[in-house]
């Protein structure tokens, strides 16, 4: 097993670990003002590119 000769400092710790963080997802407003993912079909109102894809039951 490896063992280290330097202990590595918080500084260089925190650099290393600098890509390690979660992203925040990227969010964009449709049409109707529901936020969404990009390059998805709106779950509220069934929108993509301006077009109707799925039919929205008025129903529920």
């Amino acid at each position: 097993m490896a063992v280290q000769q330097n202990k590595k400092s918080r500084s260089r710790k925190g650099m290393r670990r600098s890509h390690d963080r979660v992203a925040t997802p990227a969010v964009i407003y449709c049409s109707c003002g529901e936020p969404t993912v990009p390059h998805s079909v709106c779950p509220n109102c069934g929108t993509y590119k301006g077009r109707q894809v799925v039919a929205k039951n008025e129903a529920e």
